[in-house]
């Protein structure tokens, strides 16, 4: 029997023409283009469609981007008769999985998100912070870099994403993280790329927007969750409101674990992944961790109609 995992990008996935093809063949999702512009009292669906690219990738406007373009996916995987039995979401991802799960409406989640990207800029201002991947040194080597560099520049720089085996990404102010990329090639890293964000996320240095998200947090109501979701904090199964709501807050200055997220999923007898959103970063990283997984992007009307046809072959399947 096939068991699905709907995973939902994060930031750094933003494009320009995100959900074009998609919102243009189906009303009912056009309306979650137009419901964010609404919502949030500026055109942030000309912003997705049509650009600049450099002020899409800034975080109070990648944020809701991704969460309506991936939001909207999901939508129209449900209504082609695809359900998830678990939903996981990369970083910001997460509040796409817990829309999809039934925690937060789409209309709290989409201002939750904006307010999340400007408390971020607030705490570390566009282009004082910064993250790069570093690929090739395990997690206990990079580890030791990020611990070093810190104490040597009394600035900080720590493990912020481990992503699959062989990638995990840094955190922290512009310089600790440019340095500590140059000592992870030197401790035998293959190669230390920088990422297109505009702060350092899931690092220390986000402990003061963590204390404003826990305030706008209390005032938005959640429901337990309909589909567990595997949270990014402790890669772990969870349903409780009260203790996502926690997470959510823990979750904007700890580490991302997504790889041990994606064997959590193994665990629970998922092998099929959905991504829902632009690009294809999340499909990659579930390869990496195990390449039988099967894996699906939907970020047009060719990919989503590539999972629709798969998804006949397993009610076949089943029966």
């Amino acid at each position: 029997m096939t068991k699905i995992a709907f995973i939902f990008p994060g930031q750094g996935s933003q494009t320009v023409g995100m959900g074009a093809e998609l919102i243009a063949s189906n009303d009912s999702s056009k309306k979650f283009y137009t419901e964010a512009d609404s919502l949030l009292g500026f055109d942030l669906s000309k912003l997705m469609l049509e650009g600049p690219q450099e002020e899409l990738t800034l975080t109070y406007h990648a944020q809701p981007a991704l969460l309506t373009t991936g939001v909207m996916i999901a939508e129209q995987l449900v209504q082609n008769g695809i359900t998830p039995s678990f939903t996981a979401g990369h970083s910001l991802g997460e509040y796409s999985a817990l829309v999809a799960s039934g925690v937060m409406k789409f209309e709290d989640a989409v201002m939750a998100v904006h307010r999340r990207g400007l408390f971020m800029n607030d705490a570390v201002p566009a282009g004082q912070g910064s993250m790069a991947a570093i690929l090739g040194l395990d997690a206990e080597a990079l580890k030791v870099v990020t611990d070093q560099v810190t104490a040597d520049l009394g600035e900080v720089v720590q493990l912020a994403n481990l992503n699959c085996p062989g990638q995990i990404v840094i955190s922290g102010t512009a310089k600790a993280v440019e340095v500590a990329s140059e000592k992870a090639k030197e401790a035998g890293a293959r190669r230390a790329l920088p990422l297109v964000v505009s702060g350092p996320f899931h690092s220390e240095l986000m402990r003061p927007a963590a204390s404003k998200l826990q305030e706008m947090l209390a005032g938005i109501q959640m429901s337990d969750a309909q589909t567990p979701v595997i949270a990014n904090v402790t890669a772990q199964s969870v349903t409780s409101a009260a203790e996502i709501r926690g997470l959510l807050v823990e979750q904007l200055y700890s580490p991302v674990r997504w790889e041990e997220t994606v064997r959590q999923l193994i665990a629970e007898g998922v092998d099929t992944f959905i991504e829902c959103g632009p690009g294809k970063v999340l499909s990659g990283l579930v390869k990496k961790v195990d390449r039988k997984l099967a894996t699906y992007c939907v970020y047009d009307e060719a990919s989503l109609q590539a999972v629709v046809e798969a998804s006949k072959e397993w009610a076949v399947n089943e029966i």
